[in-house]
């Protein structure tokens, strides 16, 4: 996730996360998208890791779990978000369907970016903010009714995973 093959492909990248990024952590705060970034980032290069023989260089995987985790968030609380939630979600798709397709050009890790998507989608499904209007008129505010300790059980069971995943593969990798 730290190593980029130029400086155009660490602008892109950087470029996207600032697009992205800016959004996601003023719903999900600094910690719980920091969990969100290196999930993502993890999981796409584990299901690289697994698919293909190539090295996987760049962020595009946690910025894909960007991606999916917005979606899932979108998704989640449609109804708070009225009719901008479907028109959000058909471009969340758009980008995502298009990105894809860019990454079958050849030197493009596209099942990284899979397995940054779906990373940063389980993540946010599992410990993603749950909003709800609290409060009585004219007092009414959004709060993040998400027990707090379930981000960090979440974070951990997930970067557990991925890592006997990772170690599973390493493995069997050497033995083959």
């Amino acid at each position: 996730m730290l190593l980029h093959g130029s400086l155009v492909h660490l602008g892109f990248n950087m470029y996207a996360l600032f697009i992205l990024g800016r959004r996601l952590e003023r719903f999900f705060g600094h910690y719980r998208f920091l969990a969100l970034y290196l999930i993502s980032g993890f999981a796409g290069n584990i299901l690289s890791m697994l698919l293909t023989k190539d090295a996987s260089l760049g962020s595009s995987t946690a910025i894909f779990g960007l991606l999916g985790a917005e979606g899932v968030f979108i998704y989640q609380h449609r109804e708070l978000l009225g009719e901008r939630a479907n028109r959000a979600l058909q471009q969340i798709i758009q980008v995502a369907v298009i990105n894809l397709i860019i990454g079958l050009s050849p030197g493009i890790d596209n099942w990284g970016h899979v397995g940054g998507l779906f990373g940063g989608s389980a993540f946010i499904w599992l410990a993603g903010p749950i909003l709800q209007v609290v409060g009585m008129y004219p007092s009414l505010r959004i709060e993040d009714t998400r027990e707090t300790g379930v981000v960090g059980r979440i974070f951990l069971a997930l970067s557990l995973a991925l890592a006997t995943l990772a170690g599973g593969i390493i493995y069997w990798r050497i033995k083959n």
